[in-house]
């Protein structure tokens, strides 16, 4: 990228930035301003990568203190948060499946329990990456799966529909267990940070696999839909497990037993009583030790994605800034207007605004935006706090129109094979239809008080 191009985007982020600060003074303190002001920069930055990642996700450390809206010892301590050391752990996790090629051989067993034909291969992609997803990263997920979709077919339609099967399974199959995406991580670290009753992992699963199996459904009869009925010869994996896979393999369902035993199902069985922080990275950290010993520090540290923790660290920051500030209630005192509407008219509302915001910016930063004021508009209102913020979290990860709006659809937008026009044509049907299930889903299903 040149010299000139950065600079207009850095300049688009700063005449942002100082728009925002203009508009809000008139409503806010000049300290609340300051705040959103920064974000609007922060969130540009990250949309048109006027600078890498990485630095704008740094950059609260320096203009919190410097706008005195968190001092750097409160802004600084959110970029060692418990929740990311267990997605920390989760990446380890992640190098080592990708390192030992044990993706494939899972990839491989997944597809070949359906016909070889598109639509049979559209829905094991489907299927084979939301489940992926929900135990590793929906980045980590798309970037091992795209590369073995592209090669199942030469016709250029079928590789589109596949691609895009791997991008929107890892985003649906990655709200299936807390540590499948980063908003399921914010709320969790959210839930923590304001002593509210924790969902746990066992109970979040259960509480959100209907609607993950139905957008599972949705996504690979959408993608199905004029697609002939053509052999296609599927992506096999012949080569026996060696013995760094069947390691890996026995970390794997060790972590998932031990996630298990440490989930509480009450009144039978109060759990282990671990931190799944701890949990995630002790797995992690067993992989660098003897018999195991499948990652070496020196070979494989440059592949954890320092980024994207510093990225939570933001996201933290913003949050902690929205409370310290006083903008969350200050905003949710704005927003108590809407509170008189019938609650499942609120809960469409707050599903529609955040599906859509998102697609245009992080779903990180606008959910560690979006839940502190969503939270203290309930405080002031009799709406089931936990509830909205699931809604809200699982909303966030439903962006299927734009490649910026989640990881997922940038990788599949970089494969070539796929067009923003296309995306948007499915995305926005499925947009909607997410929105419509958690409604319901939510309403008719989860008791989460």
């Amino acid at each position: 990228m040149s010299n000139t191009a950065v600079y207009k985007k850095l300049l688009l982020a700063l005449v942002l930035g100082l728009t925002f600060f203009s508009v809000t003074s008139f409503y806010f303190t000049t300290q609340q301003a300051l705040l959103i002001g920064t974000i609007a920069m922060l969130v540009t930055l990250w949309s048109n990568v006027g600078l890498p990642l990485g630095i704008v996700s740094l950059l609260p450390i320096i203009l919190f203190p410097a706008f005195e809206i968190l001092s750097t010892k409160a802004t600084t301590m959110n970029y060692a948060h418990p929740i990311i050391f267990l997605f920390l752990g989760g990446f380890l996790i992640a190098i080592a499946v990708e390192k030992s090629n044990l993706h494939r051989y899972i990839a491989s067993k997944m597809l070949a329990t359906f016909p070889s034909t598109p639509r049979g291969v559209i829905f094991s992609l489907t299927i084979s990456s939301g489940l992926l997803s929900s135990f590793l990263s929906n980045t980590a997920t798309s970037l091992l799966l795209i590369p073995i979709a592209i090669f199942l077919s030469d016709n250029k339609a079928l590789k589109m529909r596949f691609v895009l099967a791997v991008a929107y399974g890892a985003s649906v199959g990655g709200i299936l267990t807390p540590i499948g995406t980063p908003p399921n991580l914010i709320l969790f670290g959210f839930l923590q940070d304001n002593a509210i009753a924790s969902v746990g992992f066992v109970k979040w699963m259960y509480l959100v696999a209907p609607l993950v199996f139905a957008m599972m459904m949705v996504v690979s009869s959408l993608l199905s839909l004029g697609v002939k009925d053509l052999v296609i010869e599927k992506y096999e994996y012949k080569e026996k497990l060696n013995q760094s896979q069947k390691n890996i393999l026995y970390v794997l369902g060790a972590l998932i037993v031990t996630l298990l035993l440490n989930s509480a199902i009450e009144p039978y069985w109060s759990g282990l009583g671990f931190s799944e922080a701890l949990i995630m990275l002790s797995f992690g950290v067993i992989l660098f030790i003897p018999p195991f010993r499948e990652l070496d520090w020196a070979e494989d540290r440059g592949k954890i994605p320092f980024e994207i923790i510093f990225l939570f660290g933001a996201g933290f920051s913003i949050a902690k800034a929205f409370g310290a500030t006083g903008l969350a209630h200050d905003i949710a005192l704005l927003l108590l207007d809407l509170t008189t509407l019938p609650p499942i008219i609120l809960l469409v509302s707050v599903a529609l605004l955040v599906t859509f915001t998102t697609e245009i910016t992080s779903n990180t930063a606008l959910i560690s935006i979006i839940l502190p004021i969503i939270y203290s508009v309930s405080q002031q209102s009799s709406i089931d706090a936990t509830l909205f913020l699931m809604v809200a979290t699982v909303c966030a990860s439903y962006a299927f129109m734009l490649p910026i709006a989640t990881a997922p659809n940038a990788i599949a937008m970089s494969s070539g094979v796929v067009d923003v026009k296309t995306m948007a044509r499915y995305g926005v049907f499925l947009n909607i239809v997410g929105v419509a299930l958690v409604v319901t889903i939510a309403t008719l299903f989860w008791e989460v008080s």
